[in-house]
């Protein structure tokens, strides 16, 4: 078994060091072909040295490799192993956790040479020659330092907690939050300034996602299976087949944003550098996906306990390879410069959204104007996807599911689609009042009917539970969701109700409104939260979900009046409120079409007004149809209970039992005779 160790140790050092040898040849060619490595320089510009244009590149990629490699670690101890019945992690689990406070150590210290060396490039100044109050003040003032910064700070916060994590649920959010430190550097880099804002940032987060899951995960599996004492590989290697195939779609579909956001033409794939580079990573992914149909279809049917570990190993180590050139590809790609949008400088609308001033608005150019925002699209095609799903496997094993449901679900995400990516949304980065109709949209329609199609009674229903007792697979995952505490929390009505209602007080009159409007994240924000808001709301008041508490019907009606009450004199707050909101993002362009930015704040104000109307009638409607059939529910269990010999209000009936063991129990304590004890004579 020592010489098994040991093999396996020098497998492992080899394949590291392949990897590692692998991802720098990579990373120099495509610096060099790129033109990043040794660039024209001009006599009298300022330049940072030869030590920052390679230390940059290497320390970036050094970054990327150990962020990809805690969150895979995190990944496999929680969602690829078994969990123990009591929801802690086992022995080998917690083992994987604490390695990944240490990758997330060298993720922090990476993460800071990067910044360091960010900041000489820009300067145009030697490492040597940069002092701390330069550092302080760009990581404190400017986007792309202040991305690095998050950043660190959220490695040394992931290194801290992975050294005291033993429980499964607290594991999963430590992997959210290192998901989550991943994002700020790349969003501020060459996503922020590509021509399309929504193609560029969400193509580039979903492109980081998927990766760091997919690097990340292959190679702390791969570390796994080559322990000789590592536990319930077949399990752990099953599991992630799934989930290596979704990265595959994500890296996919993230990759086609990006070019798209990017690169002006076809074309400029094969006339420019940064298309060659690209081409190169096309390529590098093409042998990664026929890698992963190999494992899927020769592998993972094969391995075993005791036997199949070899071949994996084999296409596992050789993929862990290729995939170490993908990250020096990725991290050549980063430092290399884009082909030049030519229209930006020319437009300042275009510079701010992304996109050029669209025409006059009217009833056709609202249904033409199309918006492809990729992430709502996603959210949109998942959400349908796995609805149906559910649907579909409840029919196949002979269940119904009511018909209801589902059209009121599919009419949500349809009422959804229009209001975010047809002349609605487009519109919307244009004029007051067309942002209030998505806003009242969003928050006030489109929860109401993704709450009533009852998506996690679906998914209760639908999923399995997990094969080994005590484990977690999707389902106990979302039952454990649904009965914690932060489900309680954040379904109380008194967390619920003010989230709704004062939230859009706390954007509309502070500058907050005016910041969010002048990014695109700001967007994805302010429609997530009044998606979120809308749906936790309506939930509380006529969901037909579990939840964690009951809100009598007659409570329900009282909370949905204050609501719609707050919403109405919001909307005439906005129609009596004489300065224009937001004028940090409204004025910075003006729209020929457009009348006084006075006027269609007034008609802002009195959408936002109007709406209100129509779901507070829909709601009552369908919570007088909820009260009446929970008391013919109650009422059939009344008579049930009738015949069975109690007394026609079983209500009443536990109420007394309760009020007899407390007299019961008082009777005891004080020496007297209850109500069951017969009073005995006195003794002479």
């Amino acid at each position: 078994m020592r010489t098994n160790a040991l093999a396996a140790g020098e497998t492992l050092v080899l394949v590291a060091a392949a990897s590692a040898a692998v991802c720098l040849i990579a990373l120099v060619l495509a610096m060099l072909l790129g033109g990043a490595g040794y660039p024209q320089i001009t006599p009298g510009l300022p330049d940072p040295g030869m030590l920052t244009r390679w230390g940059l590149p290497v320390a970036k990629t050094v970054m990327d490799v150990s962020a990809a490699l805690t969150f895979g670690l995190i990944v496999l101890a929680v969602f690829l192993l078994p969990v123990a019945r009591n929801g802690e992690l086992g022995e080998q689990a917690q083992g994987y956790v604490r390695a990944a406070s240490w990758a997330a150590l060298v993720w922090a210290g990476a993460a800071a040479a990067t910044l360091v060396f960010q900041l000489s490039d820009i300067l145009g100044r030697p490492v040597a020659e940069i002092v701390g109050n330069e550092i302080t003040s760009y990581a404190s003032s400017v986007p792309q330092g202040i991305g690095l910064l998050l950043t660190i700070l959220g490695a040394l916060g992931a290194a801290l907690i992975g050294r005291v994590v033993v429980t499964a649920t607290g594991a999963a959010l430590l992997s959210l939050l290192v998901l989550v430190g991943m994002l700020p550097p790349p969003l501020t880099g060459h996503a922020s300034s590509a021509g399309s804002h929504e193609m560029a940032i969400v193509g580039l987060s979903l492109h980081v996602a998927s990766v760091a899951l997919w690097v990340g995960g292959l190679a702390a599996l791969f570390f796994h299976a080559m322990r000789g004492s590592g536990e319930h590989v077949p399990t752990a290697v099953q599991r992630f087949s799934t989930m290596a195939l979704w990265a595959w779609i994500g890296v996919a579909l993230s990759g086609l944003a990006s070019a798209a956001s990017r690169l002006t033409s076809v074309a400029s794939l094969f006339t420019t550098a940064y298309g060659q580079v690209m081409l190169a990573k096309v390529a590098v992914f093409v042998i990664l996906g026929a890698l992963g149909w190999v494992h899927r279809t020769r592998t993972v049917p094969q391995i075993t306990e005791d036997s199949g570990r070899r071949l994996f190993l084999r296409f596992a180590g050789v993929e862990v390879v290729v995939m170490a050139a993908a990250m020096g590809l990725a991290a050549a790609l980063s430092r290399t410069a884009p082909p030049p949008d030519l229209n930006r400088a020319t437009d300042a609308f275009r510079n701010l959204t992304g996109f050029s001033m669209p025409p006059p608005m009217s009833l056709r150019t609202l249904l033409t104007e199309w918006r492809p925002d990729l992430f709502f699209i996603l959210v949109i095609v998942v959400l349908g996807g796995l609805y149906a799903a559910g649907v579909i496997r409840l029919q196949r094993r002979g269940d119904s599911w009511p018909w209801g449901r589902t059209a009121a679900w599919f009419a949500g995400l349809l009422v959804l689609g229009i209001a975010l990516l047809t002349g609605v949304g487009t519109y919307s980065y244009v004029l007051f009042s067309m942002h209030m109709v998505q806003h009242m949209v969003l928050s006030m329609l489109v929860p109401i009917l993704l709450v009533l199609g009852a998506p996690a009674t679906l998914a209760l229903r639908a999923l399995r539970p997990a094969k080994q007792r005590g484990d977690r697979g999707p389902r106990e995952w979302l039952t454990a969701f649904l009965h914690g505490w932060y489900a309680r929390l954040v379904t109380h009505p008194g967390f619920a109700t003010p989230m709704f209602v004062i939230s859009i007080y706390a954007l509309y009159f502070t500058p907050l409104f005016g910041t969010l409007m002048q990014d695109h994240l700001g967007h994805v924000f302010m429609n997530v939260h009044f998606l979120l808001s809308g749906f936790l709301f309506y939930w509380i008041i006529i969901g037909v979900d579990p939840a964690p508490r009951k809100i009598p019907f007659l409570l329900r009606i009282v909370l949905l009046l204050v609501a719609m009450g707050f919403h109405a004199f919001f909307g005439v707050a906005i129609m009596m409120k004489s300065e224009p909101l937001g004028m940090e993002y409204y004025g910075q362009f003006e729209v020929p079409w457009r009348d006084s930015l006075a006027d269609d704040q007034y008609a802002g104000g009195g959408v936002a007004w109007a709406l209100g109307e129509i779901p507070t009638m829909l709601v009552l409607i369908a919570l007088v149809v909820q009260w009446a059939r929970d008391e013919e529910r109650t009422e059939r269990r009344r008579e049930r209970h009738s015949q069975r010999g109690g007394s026609e209000d079983a209500d009443l009936d536990a109420y007394n039992a309760y009020l007899a063991s407390l007299h019961r129990r008082t009777s005891q304590q004080q020496g007297q005779p209850g109500p069951e004890q017969p009073e005995q004579e006195p003794q002479p």
